[in-house]
């Protein structure tokens, strides 16, 4: 293990804790990739690849893939410091790698007086909200993917989130929103 922590290291650990994914491994590739085996809650495998300091093109990607498929992984994620190529994010898309944008912060943003708790609804909670409230999902006010929070918790175009603060007059003010893209 390397003395000095890189900062894409530390944000993908915080993402691990964000998302709540149990850590099996950790491991030095070459180049100064780290790669993380990680367990989400479900009991299945995601493989997560920390490159720092360059640009992420397609050949990181695939390798995701590579790896993701020789782990039995379900899903592979990518956290790098560098700029995603075009070619690099169309691949992700297509081979289904999520690529984590270097805005993403290192720290946990929900521990701010400001970010309320944000909550990723099943998608049986999600129909009886909209049942609840006699709506379709497009109807409920919007939040885009790229939000650091919805970054932060995994949540996909097409989740509902339930958004709980904290309020002076209610105690507890919850608010649902429609992720999109």
């Amino acid at each position: 293990m390397s003395e000095e922590m890189t900062i894409e290291e530390r944000k993908t650990l915080q993402l691990i804790e964000l998302r709540e994914y149990k850590l099996l491994r950790r491991e030095e590739l070459k180049e100064g990739i780290i790669s993380f085996l990680v367990e989400n809650a479900k009991g299945e495998k995601v493989v997560i690849l920390c490159i720092p300091n360059r640009t992420i093109g397609v050949k990181y990607v695939r390798q995701a893939k590579e790896m993701m498929d020789a782990q039995g992984a379900v899903a592979s994620i990518i956290m790098g410091d560098g700029r995603y190529t075009r070619s690099a994010m169309q691949e992700a898309k297509k081979l289904n790698v999520e690529l984590i944008p270097r805005k993403f912060p290192p720290f946990n943003i929900f521990k701010h007086v400001l970010v309320p708790k944000h909550v990723v609804l099943s998608p049986e909670e999600a129909e009886e909200v909209l049942r609840k409230y006699r709506v379709k999902p497009y109807q409920l006010p919007w939040i885009k993917a790229t939000d650091p929070a919805i970054i932060a918790i995994g949540a996909k175009p097409g989740d509902i989130v339930k958004i709980i603060r904290k309020s002076k007059t209610a105690g507890e003010a919850v608010a649902y929103r429609y992720v999109v893209a």
